[in-house]
């Protein structure tokens, strides 16, 4: 069993607020019986301890300007003269560099082990062109017709491509990152270059979706005793046009957990999502976001490090299943 955790939150994305807030659930709910556990803030290679609550101790906060700094040749850190070396990460980033494989990396080449999926595949989940190519090659869910284009690219002969290939409404957003940032949902040709100039504020590549009409669906996997377990599914009802920052971080929405749906649906959707799990090759808690359409189940995305504040998917899956979320993350952290 590990002793030291380190949880990891922060980013160099658009998302590192969000990241902050899940990061500070999840550190909080972290066994303190069992586990000593030293919260991080990593934002442009700046990384300092924030704080620390040792087993049967009072947490500890750090003043600003006085963060103890991380030392990246071992990741320790040196508290009060005694050196810290972390048994195991947690790994709370929204955006890069933890979701986009970076992180990973790195804590491989250290051979310390983490809560997410490995380098490889997290790089693959993270860029929703590449994700959604492996998926559609699986077979086993639909995906929308799409478009891809670089920076660089003639936008506006992209856009005639979009009016010639998609049907109206589409969704224009980056290929890297969440929390809907850099996501326009245009409904004419005449909105496709402004839309693919804003996404581009977020990454170099921009993918260009049909939208599908129907109830969207989100649903996780994690694994537990060699074993894929899947949570209760959630359906998303968006007050807005659809599930964008607004509706997901200001109330907009209704999150129906468990969603209200015959097992059929249940079952083919929590299905797919640990064909997904197994087939990436994915580890720790992961979530599938989907559209359930009149023709088939459409997959949207693979999140490999979902949203963990308290008014978070994951959590009120968690709660659903009549989890504890304490257990549940020793679970994650003991068997990952």
């Amino acid at each position: 069993m590990y002793k030291t955790i380190a949880v990891m939150y922060g980013s160099d994305s658009s998302e590192w607020e969000v990241a902050c807030r899940s990061g500070e659930f999840v550190a909080s709910r972290i066994d303190g019986d069992k586990y000593d556990v030293y919260e991080i803030f990593a934002r442009f290679g700046r990384w300092q301890v924030v704080a620390c609550k040792k087993k049967d101790a009072m947490k500890v906060f750090f003043p600003e300007g006085s963060r103890p700094e991380i030392d990246k040749t071992d990741f320790s850190v040196s508290i009060l003269g005694e050196k810290i070396n972390f048994d195991y990460v947690y790994i709370v980033q929204h955006g890069a560099p933890g979701e986009s494989g970076q992180l990973q990396g790195y804590f491989e080449m250290l051979g310390i082990p983490f809560s997410t999926c490995s380098s490889s595949v997290s790089a693959i989940a993270f860029d929703k062109y590449a994700c959604k190519s492996y998926i559609r090659d699986l077979g086993i869910v639909k995906c929308a017709p799409d478009a891809f284009v670089h920076k660089g690219a003639d936008i506006q002969a992209f856009a005639s491509e979009v009016a010639s290939k998609l049907k109206f409404p589409v969704f224009v957003k980056p290929t890297i990152g969440g929390s809907s940032f850099g996501v326009t949902m245009v409904k004419d040709a005449s909105g496709v270059a402004t839309a693919v100039g804003y996404a581009f504020g977020e990454g170099p590549t921009v993918l260009v979706e049909q939208g599908i009409t129907g109830r969207e669906f989100t649903c996780a996997a994690y694994r537990v005793s060699g074993k894929v377990r899947t949570l209760p599914i959630i359906e998303i009802i968006s007050e807005n046009e659809y599930f964008d920052y607004d509706a997901k971080y200001n109330g907009h929405s209704r999150e129906v957990c468990p969603a209200e749906a015959s097992d059929e649906i249940v079952a083919l959707i929590q299905g797919t999502t640990s064909r997904i799990y197994e087939s990436l090759g994915c580890s720790g808690v992961v979530r599938m976001d989907y559209i359930l359409a009149d023709d088939g189940l459409y997959f949207l995305e693979v999140n490999t490090i979902p949203g963990m504040t308290s008014a978070s998917l994951v959590p009120k899956m968690v709660r659903a299943a009549g989890l504890d979320m304490t257990a549940f993350l020793s679970d994650i952290i003991e068997n990952g």
